[in-house]
């Protein structure tokens, strides 16, 4: 007779036996290597991080890349904790850290990620909700767990990964459905937590970030159960937190490098808009909001717009001190350092920016901490102030400096576009009768499993079931694949026999 899994380590379908391809006895590390051996890990080589790797002629990060990193860094942190007597207790306490649970969940954290990187992710949203009637729309870390639970196949007899619960559990960075679980749902909490409050284009949608889709709800609660009376329904897991921090690293960490590498970021202007606000900071404190509002173009307004902002949204933790002090790590760092010495791809030019990399990783591992009683906008694992705020300040960067340029704004319009009517192709297709029996097939799976998925008596079931395989469909592409199906769609290609979009 089988021996029950211990809670953690329970999965949806079976016990503790290891299935046909697991290479090790250790349940977390079985889940490490399925989500590695899924074509969706595969695909993330090809989708956007942030600027389109094709044509750059550099290396820059994709969703493949930045997963494994952000893995490595997750990994290093659920060490470090465990090796840290005044943590394991605690730990223990909350639920468990254990590093394979949080090293898998990193890797697997982005699978949903659509083409095109969060624009893609905004688009699909917008068309999912307004164009296809579904409620739930599209969010990325929701796709992500449908993937492992529902639409990624392993044997012939379970849907998804079969991931364990820990794993799972370790993927929501946001434990609740877009409307309705847990009850009362977070985003009605003051203040709610980060990603509940609903967008600010549709309050009534429910919120802006969530960690599962209603046809994922019972995975979802299966997953929490191990962690029930330990922590609250809405707060992450341990392991979670760790991941979510680990992201948050990377992404300040890495994103610079690319920018750096492209030549995107150019030291003037980012020392002009540092430097200002140092030597003027106590004029940008004390105008108005809307003085601030009329002096936007000016070097030093924007950020302090970011203080600002810092002081509504996260005042458990923001301090004009630790935000100064973090503005002049920054500018030594990477004003005086990075950005001084143009990247020319050179050898010498690869070692500047791995030292970059390297020391601020460091800093940032190092600083990590465990609290059994965070606030609402934190989970238990989180940085040092000085440290909090510096991945602020370096986001901030990113933010000023690629994501508000014109010519970037330009680029993402096409691309929104194309999403826009490869959606509106493909739904044309999916309602010609001629065509049913020329469908792609991997569309007409995701259309079966959509319908089973729902309540027979749901109005319009087979509309939102068409609507939500279109969404699974796109979403699975890479940014090359959407733009080689469109352009068959269209007419535009010469290459009749292609396997360019399929997964």
């Amino acid at each position: 007779m089988e021996t029950p899994a211990e809670p953690r380590a329970r999965r949806l379908f079976g016990g503790s036996a290891r299935a046909l391809g697991d290479l090790t006895a250790n349940p977390f590390r079985a889940d490490r290597d399925r989500i590695v051996g899924s074509p969706f890990f595969a695909r993330l080589g090809g989708v956007t991080q942030v600027i389109s790797p094709v044509g750059s002629g550099l290396l820059v990060h994709n969703r493949l890349t930045h997963s494994l990193k952000v893995a490595q860094v997750a990994r290093a942190v659920a060490e470090r904790l465990n090796a840290d007597e005044r943590w394991r207790d605690l730990l223990d306490k909350l639920g468990g850290c254990d590093p394979d649970v949080v090293e898998a969940a990193a890797l697997a954290h982005d699978l949903g990620h659509p083409p095109f990187g969060h624009l893609g992710e905004r688009v699909l949203d917008r068309l999912a909700r307004q164009r296809l009637g579904l409620a739930d729309g599209f969010e990325g870390n929701a796709q992500s767990y449908r993937i492992v639970t529902s639409t990624e196949i392993r044997g012939a007899a379970t849907t998804g990964l079969d991931l364990t619960a820990a794993v799972r559990a370790a993927m929501l960075k946001y434990p609740w459905t877009r409307l309705d679980h847990p009850d009362p749902h977070p985003r009605t909490m003051d203040p709610p937590p980060r990603g509940a409050t609903p967008p600010p284009d549709d309050p009534e949608s429910g919120s802006s970030k969530f960690g599962a889709y209603r046809t994922e709800l019972d995975d979802l609660r299966q997953a929490r159960e191990p962690f029930a009376g330990r922590i609250p329904d809405w707060q992450q897991t341990v392991e979670a937190s760790v991941m979510d921090t680990a992201d948050d690293i990377a992404y300040a960490i890495h994103d610079v490098e690319d920018f750096y590498r492209v030549g995107v970021l150019q030291q003037g202007s980012v020392s002009a808009e540092l430097m200002a606000w140092q030597r003027e900071s106590g004029h940008f404190r004390a105008i108005t909001d809307a003085a601030l509002a009329t002096a936007a173009r000016r070097p030093g307004a924007a950020i302090e717009r970011l203080r600002r902002q810092l002081h509504r949204k996260d005042a458990w933790i923001a301090d004009d001190d630790a935000f100064a002090a973090a503005v002049e790590h920054v500018r030594e760092e990477l004003v005086d350092g990075l950005l001084a010495m143009p990247f020319d791809g050179s050898i010498e030019a690869e070692q500047y920016v791995a030292r970059f990399s390297a020391r601020w990783s460091t800093r940032f591992v190092e600083a990590i901490t465990v609290t059994d009683q965070p606030s609402v906008r934190s989970g238990h694992v989180l940085l040092g102030c000085a440290q909090w705020h510096e991945v602020q300040v370096l986001k901030f960067v990113h933010h000023r400096f690629v994501l508000a340029r014109p010519d970037l704004a330009l680029h993402q319009r096409g691309q929104a576009r194309l999403l826009g009517t490869l959606v509106e192709a493909l739904w044309e297709w999916l309602l010609d009768p001629e065509e049913e029996s020329r469908l792609p097939r991997r569309l007409h799976d995701l259309v079966e499993l959509a319908e089973a998925e729902l309540h027979p008596r749901i109005p319009d079931r087979i509309g939102r079931a068409r609507g939500r395989a279109i969404v699974d469909f796109v979403a699975q592409l890479t940014d090359g694949q959407a733009v080689a199906m469109l352009d068959a769609l269209s007419g535009r290609s010469g290459a009749l026999w292609t396997d360019a979009f399929v997964l």
